[in-house]
């Protein structure tokens, strides 16, 4: 396509099919890459997508998904057979605000075959609420704990836990937390051990790396797909 060079091979070198970002894209070139992609593959995953993205992509593939929440947009054949959710994520957020980024975390490893159990509202400010939960923390192969405001959701988590932590910072928050970018520096300073941080509302990339981390655990090294 002269607008984009689509990835078809990319699930056999690395286990995932290409997602499409979809924020920002002119409708004409989203509408073309979700019709090639889906005649190619029989299915289609694509993140930060609009209500109007989702209507003028439904008018081309009637079969297409939206969730408002996680603005997540795909395409399934209806022919497909549903996955077998396997292992066992959990997605755990500080506060209601934060859902949307832990839904976009949550779908994408459910979309990608991992079973996920949610916890959510579950910060620090009411630490009961987490401490009721940690034997289902340690059950999961890792845990993805979204925050914002001072984000020190992720280092309460990796001091209770024995699993790795995707930690997730999210521009939810008043004036000083900058969008993100404390809940960011609280993450990557953290002294609680086995804590990794990705990019500030990045949900898409937790969702893949703890998809990536349940794989092995259930798979060892044969967890590519």
């Amino acid at each position: 396509m002269e607008f984009a060079k689509l990835d078809h091979d990319r699930k056999n070198r690395t286990g995932f099919p290409e997602v499409i970002f979809c924020e920002s894209k002119p409708d004409d070139f989203l509408v073309g890459i979700y019709k090639k992609m889906y005649e190619a593959e029989g299915q289609v995953f694509g993140t930060r997508a609009t209500e109007h993205q989702y209507e003028i992509v439904k008018a081309a593939l009637p079969n297409a998904q939206y969730d408002s929440v996680s603005r997540i947009l795909k395409v399934v054949s209806e022919d497909a057979a549903a996955p077998e959710l396997v292992g066992e994520i959990a997605v755990v957020t500080a506060g209601t605000a934060d859902i949307p980024v832990a839904e976009e975390a949550a779908q994408t490893a459910e979309y990608f075959g991992g079973k996920v159990n949610r916890i959510y509202d579950a910060g620090v400010s009411g630490i009961h609420r987490l401490l009721s939960n940690v034997d289902t923390l340690n059950s999961a192969n890792c845990v993805v704990a979204v925050a914002g405001m001072e984000g020190a959701l992720a280092s309460v988590v990796g001091g209770l836990v024995k699993v790795p932590v995707i930690a997730v910072p999210t521009s939810v928050g008043y004036g000083a937390n900058m969008g993100g970018i404390s809940a960011l520096l609280t993450m990557i300073n953290s002294c609680a051990n086995g804590i990794s941080v990705v990019n500030i509302d990045n949900g898409y990339g937790a969702g893949y790396i703890a998809t990536q981390i349940n794989r092995l655990a259930v798979f060892g090294g044969e967890g590519r797909e």
